[in-house]
């Protein structure tokens, strides 16, 4: 099954799965891979345009945020677009735990490929034994 536009409920479901997957490798060349090479991102307050940008990003973001557990549920989607929420916890160099909220508004070209990534996020600090998210589970996000 391809996953391109236009997308129904199935094939947006294993495209949020997808880039969940993705993400969870922390691997930033996998994860660029799945946008365009002239995608445009909004991540919080800062703007990431193409591979090598989005790669330079994501391998900045990993170095600091250590045992970083992502995930993702569809909110809406219509035609080449997709919106998400997500949860992702992490802990950084002094040891923190934080869990971060976000939304995410995606669209997509024809291949597939993301085109427009915008990401709002934000961060609440959390103890160890609050964790949630773990790497091996199917954690479904709460509607907080």
């Amino acid at each position: 099954m391809k996953l391109v536009p236009p997308f129904d409920a199935e094939t947006a479901r294993l495209k949020v799965q997808a880039a969940q997957d993705a993400w969870n490798t922390k691997d930033p060349r996998r994860v660029a891979g799945a946008y365009t090479p002239d995608s445009v991102w909004r991540n919080r307050s800062e703007f990431v345009h193409g591979t090598d940008e989005i790669v330079a990003f994501l391998t900045k973001k990993w170095e600091r945020e250590h045992e970083y557990v992502l995930r993702k549920s569809l909110w809406a989607f219509g035609d080449s677009r997709i919106a998400v929420r997500f949860q992702y916890e992490w802990h950084d160099d002094e040891g923190q735990w934080w869990r971060s909220y976000g939304n995410e508004n995606w669209e997509f070209a024809e291949s597939g490929l993301m085109s427009r990534r915008e990401a709002s996020i934000n961060d609440v600090k959390i103890a160890e034994s609050e964790r949630r998210v773990d790497p091996g589970s199917t954690y479904e996000i709460p509607a907080e």
